[in-house]
């Protein structure tokens, strides 16, 4: 019995949701009629973008009760409501998901008092199933109807607003649009920074190279310990070339990662910043990084750009945390799902983080974005910040 009154009780704070935001739409249709009138007479013309935007706000508190019911997320797809007055009335009235939320509110104008059947079924319940269950051990019958009363209205109402296939088809054309954009930007930046570290580094130093062989070859004649001494110093500038060289490649594409894969060159990476360690054991300086990878277990490897792409965010996330963190200790958790790659790298420092500030972090999502992933920063004041990274890819 407690479990049937638990099961009923959620229903009827479900319903009881239902039937305020039931009410408050039936008052809604007086605006929205006047915002109606206002759009046809031209005069208040302007209401009618605002009104749209009021819609969608009603509409997705709709979708987040109905969704904490079922357990089953509802999608939005909408076009941004921006722009001068004649682009926010094209584009509240041509949107397909406009006429989703019209559609939902005039049903639920009809549906929605259904949600007062809640009243007189729990005087009625308590009465017969008390005597069912207390007195003849049998099942309730009444208070589960309050349950289905709940998943019938939670059930129309996911239909009537899960957005047709043409708004989410537009919807994922204007993602794809961003993703591009952001990864021609990302690649825009990466290019900028390949030539100046070309240009600052290991140019500068093949133009002095080549002087000092210049300068080597016209003084071997007549001085020849001073040719040796400029020989001696292209040798060396030579070698300093070659390091910024291989700075400059680990920069596009670390060679460990096609000779280690991508657990060899994380462990690598955490080993640059303390050691790589088992819970137990201990740094004596710099950053600790744990690094686990027992849900990444043996087989084919992710594609190319993917584990980059998750090298260069552990790279950053660990940068940040030693930077800015304050804290010794970070951990790095690679996993594999049934879609793709995981990447979660926790510090314990004073969190906070800021994206704005230049922390590294826009890079990072764009890199993601360019995949086609997703990136979620959870940074609270006083710690711990959780960066966790999702990957697509076909294993």
């Amino acid at each position: 019995m407690r479990a049937t009154l638990r099961q009923a009780a959620r229903a009827t704070v479900h319903l009881f949701l239902a039937a305020a935001m039931a009410f408050g739409s039936y008052l809604f249709i007086t605006v929205l009629l006047i915002a109606a009138t206002g759009a046809v007479s031209g005069v208040g013309i302007w209401l009618l973008p605002e009104t749209v935007l009021l819609i969608r706000r009603i509409a997705g508190a709709k979708r987040r009760l109905t969704a904490s019911w079922t357990g089953r997320e509802i999608p939005e797809a909408y076009r941004p409501v921006t722009g001068p007055l004649r682009e926010r009335l094209r584009t509240a009235v041509g949107d397909p998901g406009t006429l989703t939320d019209l559609r939902w509110m005039g049903a639920y104008y009809a549906y929605g008092w259904l949600t007062v059947l809640m009243l007189p079924l729990w005087p009625a319940g308590l009465l017969v199933d008390g005597v069912l269950r207390g007195l003849l051990g049998r099942e309730a019958l009444v208070l589960p109807l309050l349950v289905r009363l709940a998943d019938l209205e939670a059930g129309w109402s996911a239909a009537l607003l899960r957005p047709s296939p043409k708004a989410l088809l537009a919807n994922r054309v204007e993602q794809l649009t961003a993703t591009r954009a952001n990864a021609v930007a990302a690649h825009g930046a990466e290019l900028r920074r390949i030539e100046r570290d070309l240009h600052d580094g290991a140019q500068a130093r093949l133009v002095a190279l080549s002087m000092r062989i210049g300068l080597a070859q016209r003084a071997y004649g007549a001085d020849p310990d001073t040719a040796r001494k400029l020989l001696s110093d292209a040798q060396d500038q030579a070698e300093e070339a070659l390091t910024e060289l291989r700075h400059v490649v680990r920069g596009i594409h670390p060679p460990i990662l096609t000779d280690r894969g991508l657990v060899g060159a994380v462990r690598a990476l955490a080993g640059g910043w303390g050691s790589p360690r088992s819970s137990e054991a201990e740094s004596e300086g710099g950053l600790s990084v744990t690094v686990l990878t027992d849900r990444l277990p043996d087989g084919p490897r992710a594609p190319a750009a993917v584990e980059a792409a998750a090298y260069f965010v552990i790279a950053e996330a660990l940068t940040n945390a030693s930077k800015y963190s304050g804290s010794d200790r970070a951990e790095v958790v690679l996993a594999r799902s049934r879609t793709g790659l995981s990447v979660r790298v926790r510090d314990e420092g004073c969190g906070g983080v800021d994206e704005s500030a230049g922390s590294g972090l826009l890079g990072m999502r764009r890199r993601v974005a360019a995949l086609d992933g997703t990136v979620r920063v959870t940074s609270p004041v006083g710690g711990p910040t959780v960066i966790e990274v999702e990957l697509p890819c076909l294993w």
